[in-house]
């Protein structure tokens, strides 16, 4: 593992620091100078492992790994209770899982049998990226109400996983849609019922 200096750990970085071996990543950064005093960064991270979000102050005098991130591609199989289950690709065997805080909001565009790319540390699932685009069947949609484009001609539906998004006035239920995973926004119609 590389060793990191604390003008290093610029956003995006993934790194270890001192003697806590939770992989850490940056999210925010900067460089501070001030009068008669060394410098330093101040960093807003994310541990890696319980997703909690942290300030932190990197002085000159630290030294910091660059972490060592895997990725390999699993499987979602369920969620139970407050935890996703998820199967290596081609190892039906092999489960891993996490938990809702460390999914986090992307949780709510998971559906069975989604091949997703999972972010690995020290052996052990860590984190999860789904793509950018996933198609979702409409289960629940309002009928559109005539005159009703005060909001902007939108109303929100249920798609299968249970989410609700805001789609245009024409989207019927069993209709297929593309949905950003990453803003939650419709994208498009993709296969009408």
């Amino acid at each position: 593992m590389a060793q990191l200096s604390y003008n290093e750990l610029k956003v995006g970085t993934i790194f270890t620091k001192n003697e806590d071996p939770d992989p850490y990543e940056v999210l925010e950064y900067a460089f501070i100078r001030m009068q008669q005093r060394k410098p330093v960064t101040q960093l807003k991270i994310k541990n890696l492992i319980s997703g909690k979000m942290l300030n932190y102050t990197a002085h000159q005098n630290e030294t910091f790994k660059e972490a060592e991130i895997e990725t390999a591609p699993v499987t979602f199989i369920y969620h139970n209770k407050d935890q996703y289950w998820f199967h290596e690709t081609g190892n039906t065997k092999t489960r891993l899982f996490l938990t809702d805080e460390v999914i986090g909001d992307v949780g709510q565009f998971l559906k069975q049998n989604t091949e997703i790319k999972a972010f690995k540390f020290d052996n052990k699932i860590i984190n999860i990226e789904l793509p950018i685009k996933l198609d979702f069947k409409v289960t629940e949609s309002p009928p559109a109400i005539r005159g009703d484009t005060a909001q902007g001609g939108t109303k929100t539906v249920t798609i299968e996983t249970g989410a609700k998004i805001n789609v245009p006035l024409f989207i019927a239920e069993d209709d297929i849609v593309r949905v950003n995973t990453t803003t939650g926004e419709y994208v498009e119609r993709v296969e009408k019922a």
